[in-house]
């Protein structure tokens, strides 16, 4: 089973992020789990001085990057940059041993938060994240109004999410085939 840990760059309960999110969970393929990091917004402002000894919360987080084979991220652009909160979930993250060399996709919503996605790219690549290109996708859900479920039963959309999880897991499942021989 792979298992895969979504997060949201967006604390908006309506935000489009987040229903991409739910949406691919519905989509998922055989042999894939995802659950959702909802805690984003509960993270107390990154303080390095903590990085060693961080709080409960972050704890918490960090335990569940280990666990995951695999994290989707899908991260709104607020003021042509990566939300505060998230960057900040982010800084939680720089030092733990959890998170160099895991899985990425990056699942964006809206073809206009080019500005967030390269800084996104650029945070990632720095933490050692390996982002996965044929998993990451680009979706038109700008001003759609649209909820998970609309989402899932959008043809066009639906074989983009499921192209993506495919090839997520697919370059999951190839790499702990090499790290078993």
């Amino acid at each position: 089973m792979v298992r895969l840990l979504a997060v949201s760059g967006s604390l908006r309960t309506a935000s489009s992020n987040s229903a991409l999110l739910r949406a691919a969970e519905r989509l998922n393929p055989e042999g894939v789990s995802i659950r959702h990091y909802l805690e984003v917004g509960q993270l107390p402002h990154f303080d390095p001085d903590l990085a060693d000894n961080p709080p409960p919360i972050v704890v918490a987080l960090r335990e569940l990057i280990g666990q995951a084979d695999g994290i989707l991220i899908s991260c709104p652009e607020y003021a042509r940059g990566i939300p505060g909160a998230f960057k900040n979930a982010l800084d939680w993250l720089v030092a733990s041993h959890e998170f160099p060399g895991k899985p990425v996709a990056l699942f964006n919503a809206s073809p206009r938060a080019s500005h967030a996605q390269a800084a996104l790219r650029l945070v990632l690549e720095t933490m050692s994240a390996s982002i996965v290109e044929p998993a990451s996708i680009t979706v038109n859900l700008l001003a759609k109004e649209m909820d998970e479920t609309a989402i899932a039963a959008d043809p066009q959309i639906r074989q983009q999410i499921v192209s993506a999880l495919e090839a997520f897991k697919d370059r999951i499942e190839e790499g702990a085939r090499i790290a078993e021989e």
